[in-house]
């Protein structure tokens, strides 16, 4: 009676600090749950499986040095099965049901849609990993990948620079792509640039010898390629089959995993845009490819995405340890100060918009399936979720009815 008695008189807020309390203490040893929410099936299982390996690496690696704060790290992983009409209910189940303290997932930009309303009502943290297209802000979710400024606006413009101005475009009917499309547009536009086509392709309705007759019959300087997903198999094969093997070709979403799995080698003068590749010289980088390839098989690859999701986890364990605490509604404000080295170097977020600072990379696809660097940016760009052409709200009207995108 008197302990009953003891809790019905306490103040509201002590009492709310005191919950807060109970619910986030483990016992000693008791493991710390990250949620890890990707694809092991379906279309995005290529690019996303490798992610979940990354982040499986990062746990350990910090396992090995005694855990944090005295726990040993668990991964919770979730097949999201390419399937983004159920990711909600399985980012809500992984923190309400599971208690994971972190959720590091997503890789199509419809996934990250569907879950950030979840990690924002619980007032729960949230990592994502993947290039994208931003316009888009939370104080929940850390985008570790590359915005529009560090990745797609700089490559068509070194695009145009090295290749002309006569442009080809392809895209899917993926959110990334069709976003990515409409800035790509722009860029081209305002660069004096000239749009010759653009063709959506889908990998069931895919028709190769419309899309050969229409590259030939254009004679494009370039192509920048937007696909997502398997579609681009095809694609590459169209174009080394018909005699396009040596047409430029930028492509926005074509890592080394990806180039491993669908033949981007095929094309010859075949580029990437990201801000690492697992070519870059360095002890740090060699590390890293070395115990990756050492922990999941000789023949695996790295990534830009790979790295950003291991550099994802060091990055949340990192504050953790300053703050002595995995409390999200703490972290989500710590994070913003971490800088952490990496395998491409010192990664650090952008203490305003949550988004990573990332240097510009372009590199030619090589036989052997990896990137020669062609280019580099001086020093890493700061992240702008809303490219500076426009405002913030015109993007945002844009986005809702892009027949509305008006150039000067």
């Amino acid at each position: 009676m008197k302990k009953a008695l003891f809790w019905i008189l306490l103040p509201g807020s002590l009492l709310g600090l005191l919950a807060w309390h109970f619910m986030l203490a483990a016992p000693a040893n008791k493991p710390l749950r990250l949620g890890v929410l990707h694809a092991l099936t379906g279309d995005m299982a290529v690019s996303e499986a490798p992610l979940v390996d990354a982040i499986r690496l990062a746990a350990e690696e910090i396992n090995a040095q005694g855990g944090l704060l005295g726990h040993p790290l668990e991964l919770v992983v979730v097949d999201s099965r390419s399937d983004d009409s159920r990711v909600a209910a399985d980012a809500e189940r992984l923190f309400v049901q599971e208690q994971i303290r972190v959720l590091f997932g997503c890789w199509t930009s419809s996934c990250r849609k569907a879950v950030k309303p979840v990690v924002e009502r619980l007032d729960q943290l949230m990592f994502y990993s993947a290039r994208h297209e931003g316009m888009e802000e939370s104080n929940n979710i850390f985008y570790t990948g590359d915005t529009p400024n560090q990745q797609l606006i700089p490559g068509a413009r070194w695009a145009m620079k090295m290749f002309g101005k006569r442009i080809c475009l392809v895209q899917s009917n993926h959110l990334f792509s069709q976003t990515a499309h409409m800035i790509l547009q722009d860029v081209i536009t305002l660069d004096g640039g000239e749009i010759l086509a653009e063709h959506t392709l889908a990998q069931d309705t895919f028709d190769a010898a419309q899309l050969t007759n229409e590259l030939k019959r254009h004679q494009a300087d370039l192509v920048l390629n937007s696909l997502v997903g398997p579609v681009n198999a095809l694609f590459f094969a169209t174009l080394e089959q018909n005699g396009l093997a040596d047409l430029p070709v930028v492509s926005l979403d074509i890592a080394e995993v990806e180039l491993q799995a669908w033949g981007g080698t095929r094309l010859h003068q075949h580029y990437g845009i990201w801000s690492y590749f697992q070519s870059l010289p360095g002890e740090d980088n060699r590390k890293f490819v070395s115990a990756f390839k050492a922990r999941y098989g000789n023949d695996r690859v790295t990534s830009a995405p790979i790295e950003a999701a291991y550099v994802s986890v060091l990055l949340w364990a990192n504050a953790v340890r300053n703050e002595n605490s995995w409390n999200p509604k703490l972290l989500k404000y710590s994070i913003n100060r971490q800088s952490v080295p990496g395998p491409s170097g010192i990664s650090a977020l952008d203490s305003i918009s949550h988004y990573m600072w990332q240097t510009v990379r372009i590199g030619h696809v090589q036989p052997d399936g990896q990137f020669q660097q062609v280019f580099s940016s001086l020093a890493p760009l700061r992240p702008l979720p809303w490219p500076i052409n426009h405002s913030r709200q015109e993007w945002q009207t844009m986005i809702a009815a892009p027949d509305k995108l008006k150039h000067p």
